[in-house]
């Protein structure tokens, strides 16, 4: 599905980086690793290799990742991609000074499987990013998010926090914002954001 949607020249939801994370990136350690999940067609990565950070952006489509690489390329940066899906994907032990989430909507199953793999991701002092619509979407007059038919994978703040409850809370909010990226995301959306630490004190191990 994605390999199709993709297979166009037009970067379809273009090439500049999401609102959020463009505010919020200076919460993530300067220079670090970043992990960009279900990164498409490379906007936001590339957007943090230009800011200094070592950036490994991974999604399921390879039509997608050679756009972001034909992308960082243009913009005169390096990204590290890879072809994977988050249903199986292994994040590592301590790999990462941020992980970054942005319109990554899944079933329930592998959202658990991806949130549980977060903190023992992170290195200490390392954040998690994500910008998600919520079920709130449906009544918007916008374009973006997940069909009626998979409400399941809309994004929710309690989720967030009951999910990923090891990180100290930073951000949390559920809100409305005007968006416009491409011409897949347009209008007044319902989105949640959050960002979360992991701190010393809750430093994750098994």
């Amino acid at each position: 599905m994605w390999n199709e949607r993709y297979n166009e020249a037009e970067y379809i939801f273009g090439t500049e980086p999401n609102d959020f994370l463009k505010e919020n990136f200076q919460k993530i350690p300067l220079g670090g690793r970043v992990l960009c999940l279900a990164e498409g067609e490379g906007r936001n990565a590339v957007f943090l290799a230009e800011q200094g950070y070592e950036v490994s952006a991974m999604d399921m489509s390879n039509v997608g990742l050679n756009k972001a690489l034909k992308l960082a390329q243009d913009r005169g940066v390096d990204i590290i991609t890879q072809v994977a899906d988050l249903a199986d994907y292994e994040f590592g032990q301590a790999q990462w000074d941020s992980i970054v989430a942005i319109w990554a909507h899944l079933p329930p199953a592998i959202r658990q499987h991806v949130h549980g793999q977060i903190a023992p991701a992170l290195k200490p002092e390392g954040v998690f990013i994500l910008e998600a619509y919520t079920e709130q979407q449906l009544s918007m007059d916008a374009v973006g998010g997940p069909p009626a038919t998979q409400k399941e994978r809309f994004g929710s703040l309690a989720v967030l926090r009951a999910e990923l409850a090891e990180l100290e809370e930073i951000t949390g909010i559920e809100k409305q914002r005007m968006i416009s990226e491409g011409k897949r995301h347009q209008g007044l959306s319902a989105v949640v954001q959050f960002i979360a630490k992991k701190t010393d004190e809750h430093e994750f191990r098994r």
